[in-house]
């Protein structure tokens, strides 16, 4: 095992290890991107009817696109647009061409599908590579993917991403937590891969077999496909004494591995913006925003062949801010919500990451927690169950509900109830954990 006074990663990568695209001034990204634009554009023009539509509906067309600010002028697209062309009506490529079909869980309707050529393979885990090098990953480690393998793009864009750059890949999966202990006790891997809220599952399993999750051969974990807060961050850290690095991806746009932090740093979610072209708008005006102001994240793909994005609403809300460990390519800020999942009570906008903060501020109580709405007269009401940490006395849980009530009230402005339950009572996640129950 591991000395846990020198296990973390911390460093950057060397210059010799970064692509050449890492390397490149602002005025040769920026050159490069409007070349990829411009291919994209007329690519999707030609070849996916729905955008054909899109475009001349909106009075535009490909060969308006002059600079990077002409992206502007050409139309979004949406989730729907997606399930519209469900399956493959997004495709722009013949279905011989597609080497492989990835798609949503469909849990709000059908799921969106997406496809990749041999080179948008090919683009992903250089991309991933990348991102799995951003964090401290280097050839040789031993990475244990415990993102979903299936039709969900996390593993196996992780498990390309990990033996493009040379690394050995566990590839586990979600789910069989005491053997997702087991393999990395076992098999000592330097990189884990996960999503946050299962991951926190995980060193429970940790301590309850009497294991101390500090003494392990882990370094660095990459998380994402949920929100997740600097509080948590902190918590992870402490806990499993590793670098807790921030990935962030969706399958409408390639997967995981569009942004990810650099482990040096840590300081927001450099864009890899030779393959993808971020935009930020005023999710209501539907305005673009400039760098520096928050609100929705938008993208448009430059290198992919079978499903070109255009203008992509993600629904994401962050802001862009200038590189920092890679100077030319703009950071995103952690993501705290989504414009289509914010809880509206009593007028107010309510977060749940704004109620994670709170809990992981609270002595006693466990980042475990699902909030409620339901309805009481004609008034929304929420309720937060939260489970008490194994240590908690019972009575200290009228405290801790009482500390949160009223933090709630002081840092959201809304009145909620708190249940504080016992340990492993609320239902744990093997990937993204559902934390909102409408019951109204």
């Amino acid at each position: 095992m591991s000395n846990t006074t020198t296990r973390r990663l911390g460093q950057a990568a060397p210059e010799g290890l970064l692509d050449p695209e890492e390397r490149m001034s602002v005025d040769e990204l920026r050159a490069l991107q409007l070349d990829r634009l411009q291919w994209t554009l007329q690519h999707a023009y030609d070849n996916v009817s729905l955008y054909r539509r899109k475009f001349d509906a909106a009075g535009v067309h490909p060969s308006d696109c002059r600079e990077l600010a002409d992206l502007a002028t050409f139309p979004y697209t949406t989730k729907a647009d997606l399930r519209e062309g469900y399956p493959f009506g997004m495709f722009a490529v013949p279905r011989e061409d597609v080497r492989r079909i990835h798609a949503s869980s469909g849990t709000t309707g059908k799921p969106t599908v997406v496809g990749y050529t041999a080179r948008d393979i090919e683009s992903w885990s250089t991309v991933m590579a990348r991102s799995i090098r951003a964090s401290g990953g280097r050839p040789g480690h031993r990475v244990h993917v415990a993102y979903g393998y299936g039709l969900f793009t996390g593993g196996l864009g992780a498990h390309y991403g990990a033996e493009r750059l040379g690394c050995t890949v566990i590839p586990l999966s979600g789910g069989m937590t005491p053997r997702q202990v087991q393999l990395i006790v076992d098999f000592e891997p330097e990189v884990i891969m996960i999503t946050p809220s299962y991951f926190l599952t995980v060193l429970d399993e940790f301590e309850r077999q009497g294991v101390d999750p500090r003494t392990t051969s882990l370094k660095v974990g990459i998380f994402g496909a949920e929100p997740w807060t600097e509080q948590m961050r902190s918590e992870i850290e402490e806990r499993a004494d590793i670098d807790a690095v921030d990935i962030y991806g969706l399958s409408e746009v390639m997967g995981p591995g569009v942004a990810n932090e650099c482990v040096e740093t840590k300081d927001g979610l450099h864009i890899w913006e030779d393959h993808f072209l971020p935009e930020v708008i005023d999710p209501n005006e539907e305005t673009v925003l400039p760098d520096g102001d928050k609100g929705e994240l938008l993208f448009t793909s430059l290198t992919k062949q079978a499903l070109p994005i255009i203008r992509y609403r993600t629904r994401d809300l962050t802001r862009l801010m200038p590189g920092s460990a890679r100077p030319s390519m703009r950071r995103m800020e952690k993501v705290t919500g989504r414009s289509d999942d914010l809880i509206i009570l009593r007028g107010v906008n309510v977060f749940p990451t704004q109620i994670e903060e709170i809990v992981l501020r609270i002595p006693g109580m466990a980042p475990h927690f699902q909030l409620e709405l339901s309805r009481r007269g004609r008034m929304d009401h929420l309720t937060v169950r939260v489970e008490a940490r194994p240590d908690c006395p019972p009575e200290r849980r009228g405290p801790a509900s009482a500390e949160l009530v009223g933090a709630v009230k002081d840092n959201v402005g809304v009145s909620v109830d708190c249940e504080v339950v016992d340990p492993e009572t609320l239902e744990r996640s093997q990937g993204k954990l559902q934390r909102l129950i409408d019951s109204r």
